[in-house]
């Protein structure tokens, strides 16, 4: 199995990129993820497999070998940055109680990837 590093990983996204060991960057989704991981740091180490997509090669099947050292264990964002990203949040889950009143229900898509924004924002609060 490829192993590689996490070049870079966006929660919100719900995407980021790895760089194998060739050098190659190679497409993460959130989705291929381990279950209950809903994210992962910037030079953690990983093995994968490759699928060819339409935008060149996709890994599959993470598995993580190696968290990143953390030199504060739980750290948190800064506050202002926490404070502006529950604010942005209340205004997105206010668009989607208004659209529920409506009997519009998020896409599968909006719907996840607000559950992960949800699961981040707890977890900084938690740490």
């Amino acid at each position: 199995m490829p192993t590689g590093r996490v070049k870079w990983f966006s929660l919100e996204k719900g995407f980021g990129f790895i760089s194998n060991d060739e050098g190659e960057d190679v497409y993460l989704a959130a989705s291929s993820l381990p279950e209950g991981v809903p994210s992962v740091k910037p030079g953690t180490k990983v093995e994968f497999s490759i699928i060819d997509s339409r935008k060149g090669p996709q890994a599959m099947s993470i598995h993580i070998v190696e968290a990143p050292v953390s030199l504060a264990e739980n750290s948190r964002v800064n506050n202002d940055d926490l404070a502006a990203m529950i604010e942005d949040t209340i205004k997105i889950l206010d668009k989607v109680g208004n659209g529920l009143r409506h009997g519009r229900h998020p896409s599968g898509t909006d719907a996840e990837r607000l559950g992960r924004v949800l699961r981040g924002i707890a977890s900084q609060l938690e740490a």
